[in-house]
């Protein structure tokens, strides 16, 4: 679905701003807080998961979800300067994803495989990587917190537009799972070399569509996107073993639990 047409202009030219531009901008203003959770509580409800996934517009690898249960005095992070992983520095994401592991009541990390994003869609394969994200937890939790979407859970769903820029449970999920995926990728670019994944982490950069047509696609990359489709020497690039091996995950894992599908 396109952006809407922006009406911010820029006040360095006074031309309009691009639609993606004017978005960051507006998300930049959003405050991040518990008032959400803060919300929830009133009505009675005690453990509250953030749910948010990252790598759904990737050409490559798998889409990653997680779900994050946080005490209820947990403000320091707001302080800490948590919001939707997309607006930190990799540094800082790292430094919130390590303070949300040793304050979090329960974290699950899930991934749900570039083959099954192929058979099911991308959109259906983000909904089953919430769920066993969700469904991993060690803390059952009474409600959700989701990030624009619905997941067929019998929890009690509340669905947040923009909420990993407005809820700290769904921020601290949305950080997890960036950490997560990006060290998955960091993995791959070794397994897979010439493709540029430490760099880009999977997504359609010019750079990566221009490996694409010189080296082929991988048996990880998304052979449903229009660009790897479409992309160079029909000899799909077989190269050692799959990155995602049990070994390497438990190393990222650092502890917490773990689904895929």
């Amino acid at each position: 679905m396109p952006l809407p047409r922006s009406k911010a202009v820029s006040p360095r030219t006074g031309k309009p701003l691009a639609a993606s531009t004017a978005k960051q901008r507006m998300l930049r203003q959003l405050v991040c807080s518990d008032e959400c959770e803060q919300a929830l509580r009133l009505k009675g409800y005690r453990l509250i998961a953030g749910v948010d996934e990252v790598g759904r517009g990737a050409l490559y690898g798998p889409v990653v979800a997680a779900a994050v249960i946080l005490p209820e005095q947990c403000a320091e992070l707001a302080a800490a300067g948590l919001t939707d992983s997309k607006q930190l520095a990799r540094e800082d994401r790292e430094r919130l994803d390590l303070q949300v592991r040793a304050m979090a009541l329960a974290v699950c990390v899930a991934e749900v495989a570039a083959e099954t994003i192929d058979r099911i869609n991308i959109y259906q394969a983000s909904r089953l990587a919430m769920l066993n994200a969700v469904a991993g937890l060690g803390i059952a939790p009474d409600h959700l917190l989701i990030d624009a979407m619905r997941i067929d859970h019998p929890c009690a769903q509340t669905r947040l537009v923009y909420g990993d820029s407005l809820s700290l449970s769904i921020a601290a999920a949305s950080v997890v799972a960036k950490v997560h995926r990006d060290a998955l990728m960091c993995a791959a670019d070794e397994v897979h070399p010439g493709y540029g994944l430490s760099s880009h982490k999977g997504y359609a950069t010019p750079a990566h569509k221009r490996a694409l047509k010189e080296l082929g696609p991988t048996p990880l990359h998304r052979r449903s996107f229009a660009p790897v489709a479409g992309a160079g020497p029909d000899t799909v690039v077989e190269t050692g073993s799959l990155p995602f091996d049990e070994e390497a995950l438990n190393e990222s894992a650092s502890g917490e639990n773990t689904a895929w599908a």
